[in-house]
This record gives structure tokens, C-alpha cells and sequence, in this order.
């Protein structure tokens, strides 16, 4: 077994037998420059929707927020990510905004769906290939709103992420 999956893997389970989340764990590991040497385990953290009562405390979620206090930067575009499961929608848009560009995962979404944490309503409606959303969005004042981006294009100390 790969040697951080079976770590993410012991998050995963530690994490369930506490009741702190569901069975799903990970861990990012930076690629190291140097020649000869390894990855390097960065963070590790499992599900704790349940400890939290954060409907975001996913692993993945997790890990990501732990590397990026780690390393003291959101870029984490040198490092990759182990996940047990395969990275449920909000996970992967976290993935992608900190620019993680190599995902390792154990289970499929088929697996998680069968085990009840099925996401393929939320991918479909994403895709634009489901029309009955649960959620409704009306925009209102973008005019007033759209203040904001004013000042941010003029901001010159801007940090661009």
C-alpha cells in the first residue's frame, strides 16, 4: 500500500471511530527540489463534519487548510494530495484553487454513494445537466456590490491568489 494513502487511510479511520466524521481521510505531501530526496508529509486531517458541525470540514478541506498554515501560503502548487475517496465537488474546487495539481484517491464516488455520501446530484447541477436544484439564487444590488471589485481593481497593494 502506498505509504501515504495508509496514513490518510489511519486519519480516515481514526477520525470514524471517534465519531468526528465520516470515513474519509487525507494527507498532502510537498515534492521536494532536491535530488534524492522524497516527498514530504505536510498535513494530515480527517472528516470532522461531526465534531464541527461544519457541513465544509471535509478531509480534503482539512488538509488543505492545515498545509496552507504549514507552509504560510495558499499556493500549494508543489505539493499533491492523498485522499481516501474521491474528492467530492467542493472538495475538488478547493484543490484547484490552491493549485494542487496531482490528486491520489482510494474509493470512487460509486463506493461513497453506496455507503451513503452520494454528491452526484450536486456534480450534475454544477454541470448544468440537472435542473432541479434544492438551492434557489436571485441576484440582488450587483450594481452596489460590484463597489467592491471597483476599489479591488484599483487596490495597489493587492495580493492576487
Amino acid at each position: 500500500m502506498n505509504p501515504f494513502m495508509r496514513i490518510a487511510l489511519a486519519e480516515a479511520l481514526g477520525g470514524m471511530h471517534t465519531n468526528e466524521g465520516g470515513p474519509f481521510g487525507a494527507v498532502i505531501v510537498q515534492k521536494t527540489a532536491s535530488p534524492g530526496a522524497g516527498p514530504r508529509l505536510v498535513a494530515r486531517a480527517h472528516n470532522r463534519v461531526i465534531a464541527t458541525k461544519d457541513p465544509t470540514a471535509h478531509a480534503e478541506i482539512e488538509a488543505i487548510r492545515e498545509a496552507s498554515h504549514a507552509l504560510g501560503r495558499f499556493d500549494l502548487s508543489d505539493c499533491e494530495i492523498y485522499a481516501t475517496c474521491e474528492p467530492c465537488p467542493m472538495c475538488l474546487a478547493a484543490i484547484h484553487w490552491a493549485r494542487i495539481p496531482m490528486v491520489y484517491y482510494g474509493c470512487g464516488r460509486v463506493e461513497a454513494a453506496s455507503a451513503g455520501f452520494a454528491d452526484e446530484h450536486i456534480s450534475d447541477v454544477m454541470r448544468g445537466v440537472s435542473s432541479g436544484s434544492p438551492v434557489s439564487s436571485v441576484q440582488v444590488d450587483a450594481r452596489e456590490c460590484g463597489e467592491a471589485f471597483r476599489e479591488w481593481e484599483q487596490k495597489p497593494d493587492k495580493v492576487r491568489y
